[in-house]
């Protein structure tokens, strides 16, 4: 049994009584309540649960405007119903909110039962529109709560789950994982003032979660779950019960003052490894806001607002499906987004890090002047891969060695110029460097949310560190070609157009046998047996490995922590490269097409190398080419140095110190003023996060330093 309340009505007159009962049959009943009568049951709808062990609901929540019923089951299953087809819907709701009175059953309980069976066999038994089986593990699901037309399921899994409805079907957007050690999550209370308070179960204890402040608000002992319990909370109380070895025990605690002020609220538990500037917001009102994603030790992502004028940063969304750290973001834009925009932003964010893990995310910013930040993000989880469970798929295993479980992911990036229009569902590619020494690449299918391994290398032997894939365009077609740094200070570069284009080929002729699984299939498909038919819904195709680097160039003495690459107005490409031993190195490359054996190939020239020994006095771990003849640099010296490339040397023009210790990444990027002239933003992350701005002539030199 469980209760839901009605919608549109008043809880303490009606409310909505649902009871499973043999053969997976659920009855929903309306339970009517005036003082001085006797209760009125009506039958309003049947309906039949999935086949499973346990074949009961566990709780139920209806959606008014769309007139459903989203309720979960004792296998983790999440299941919409329709309810437009009950008889009376509407013609009661209306009775009972205008007050109307109901005829008062006299019955004895024989004659009331006959007349319930009666009606009962009068209403059509009703199969799911949607089936997410087994969505919260075997262990059930706790709650569903609707919010602001968004569907929220929890469960006994440790993680709660965020869902949309589209064309009458369930569709999973997230999953948030509150807290380590919370895994009994049993409800989700969101209050007025915009925090979301998880309720669950911690080893003995009942534990009230702030998602807004990430700490634990209240800590009841009260011996675990597995318990009927009930929590109420007010301005000036808190009011916990609850039944133990049969007693009902009662916590009551009166409101006390908060002694405790913060001073400023931190983005991340620990350190923040990396950052990204997605964009800019012009929102009514307000100045012009700035959109990041910052990535943390604290195996977190955080998607945060940040206005010039106020000068704090909010934050919008978290991201929490690492299980390890966070240690490199790329991401790329939305069809017709530039990076700005009165509308909104919308990118699509690879994350990775530890464990060999990454996450794909699309990212949709709107104004909101309702909110605090004046910006409303949604985010939607698209895919992930995981290098140990890929291993698990490989046919014999058992005569192969286990990659290494401690493989980090050290930098990623997209590669431009990949959304063919020749393929019906278009691939993205993203590259990666690894730690293991190999660089990778793999391509996402946003249709079938998949992340498939295209190709790697492991022509490095030791740690990569950093890569950056760009495009070389010209009127006869366009190569792609990718640059990887590694620890011995070298940098490589790659051809990539052959596996990509291969990949391409590959993936559009196993794009029929990777559909993904649908609504009406899904429930079959996951109710039989795992058959041949299944598995090849698992099954990836296999890719060649990439081909030898075209050029290796000895940059550094050791580890190349920074990497930058810009175009020149000659169609020329300018690598810049900051290192462990402070030094800075900039080449300036060409690219031309050579005559192989019956096909072009690609064939790169250096035609300039420019080095700065001792440009920092530690490690340099951000530098952007700004143009053609300006560089910028920060290290972990807390100094910000602007370059001029001037015949074959680096002229220091200006050092600006900053304020964050431990400097991790920079980002950067340049907006035009009116008048035409340039300002150039930066921000720095690592034990915190700072934006800095400033300008340049557009010529500068050695006489004229900018400010």
């Amino acid at each position: 049994l469980s209760w839901a309340p009605r919608p549109g009505l008043p809880p303490a007159t009606a409310v909505a009584l649902l009871a499973s009962g043999p053969d997976g049959e659920m009855l929903w009943l309306d339970v009517t309540h005036r003082p001085g009568q006797a209760p009125w049951v009506h039958f309003m709808g049947r309906y039949l649960l999935p086949p499973c062990k346990q074949r009961w609901h566990t709780c139920a929540a209806f959606l008014p405007q769309e007139r459903l019923l989203v309720c979960g089951d004792r296998r983790g299953s999440l299941l919409l119903f329709p309810c437009s087809s009950s008889s009376g819907w509407a013609a009661e709701s209306t009775t009972i909110a205008n007050g109307g009175t109901d005829p008062v059953v006299e019955d004895s309980s024989n004659e009331l039962e006959s007349s319930c069976l009666l009606h009962k066999g009068a209403l059509p038994l009703e199969s799911p529109l949607s089936v997410l089986f087994g969505l919260h593990g075997k262990t059930g699901v706790t709650s569903v709560t609707i919010h602001r037309g968004y569907i929220y399921s929890t469960g006994r899994d440790g993680v709660y789950r965020q869902l949309r409805l589209q064309n009458q079907q369930l569709e999973v957007l997230r999953k948030h994982r509150p807290c380590k050690g919370l895994q009994w999550i049993e409800e989700l209370r969101f209050t007025s003032d915009g925090d979301l308070l998880v309720l669950g179960f911690h080893a003995e204890n009942f534990v009230v979660w702030s998602s807004r402040t990430g700490e634990s608000l209240h800590c009841i002992p009260c011996g675990g779950g597995h318990r009927s319990w009930s929590y109420c909370s007010s301005p000036l109380a808190e009011v916990f019960a609850f039944i133990k070895s049969g007693d009902v025990m009662l916590y009551h605690r009166k409101a006390e003052p908060c002694e405790q002020q913060v001073l400023l609220p931190s983005l991340h538990g620990r350190e923040i490894t990396c950052v990204r500037r997605l964009g800019a917001m012009e929102v009514p009102g307000h100045a012009t806001l700035n959109v990041f994603v910052t990535g943390s030790e604290d195996t977190t992502a955080c998607v945060l607002v940040l206005s010039e004028n106020s000068r704090a940063a909010v934050p919008l969304a978290r991201l929490s499906d690492h299980i390890s750290s966070v240690r490199t973001l790329a991401f790329t834009m939305g069809p017709g987004d530039e990076g700005s925009g009165d509308e909104g932003l919308s990118a699509l964010l690879f994350s990775a890090g530890g464990r060999a893990q990454i996450e794909c995310y699309q990212l949709l910013c709107t104004g909101d002047t309702v909110a605090e930040s004046a910006v409303a993000c949604q985010v939607i989880h698209v895919a992930s891969h995981r290098l140990d469970k890929h291993w698990e798929q490989k046919k014999n295993r058992h005569k192969l060695v286990k990659m290494d479980p401690e493989t980090r992911y050290m930098s990623l990036s997209v590669v431009p110029g990949t959304s063919t229009k020749q393929l019906p569902t278009p691939w993205k590619f993203v590259a990666a460097a690894c730690s293991d020494g190999s660089v990778r690449i793999f391509g996402l299918w946003e249709a079938a949310r998949k992340l498939v391994l295209v190709a790697e290398s492991f022509h490095h032997q030791r740690c990569v560190l950093k890569v950056e894939a760009f495009l070389h365009a010209w009127a006869g077609g366009e190569r792609h070609l990718l640059c990887s740094a590694a620890t011995d200070g070298s940098i490589a570069f790659w051809d990539i157009t052959g596996p990509i284009m291969d990949a391409m080929d590959a993936l559009h002729q196993t794009e029929g046998e990777m559909q993904p699984l649908g609504e009406c299939c899904c429930l079959a498909a996951l109710l039989l047996p795992l058959t041949k038919v299944s598995v090849a819904f698992l099954t990836e195709p296999v890719f060649p490995a990439l081909d030898a680097p075209l050029v290796t160039v000895m940059a550094h003495s050791c580890g190349v922590n920074s990497l930058h690459i810009r175009e020149t107005p000659e169609g020329q490409y300018l690598v810049a490269t900051g290192s462990d031993d402070g030094s800075i190195h900039v080449c300036l490359l060409e690219v031309a097409l050579g005559r192989g054996e019956g096909a072009a190939t690609t064939c790169l020239q250096v035609l300039e190398r420019v080095s700065r020994p001792c440009a920092h006095a530690a490690h340099v771990m951000g530098i952007r080419v700004l143009q053609p003849d300006l560089l910028l640099s920060a290290s972990v010296d807390q100094r910000l140095t602007l370059w001029n490339r001037h015949l074959g040397k680096l002229v220091p023009l200006s050092t600006t110190f900053f304020h964050v210790p431990d400097l991790a990444e920079l980002d950067c990027w340049e907006v035009v003023e009116a008048g035409g002239k340039l300002r150039y933003y930066c921000v720095l992350c690592g034990q915190g996060l700072e934006m800095l701005c400033g300008t340049a002539p557009s010529k500068p030199s050695p006489e004229e330093a900018p400010q």
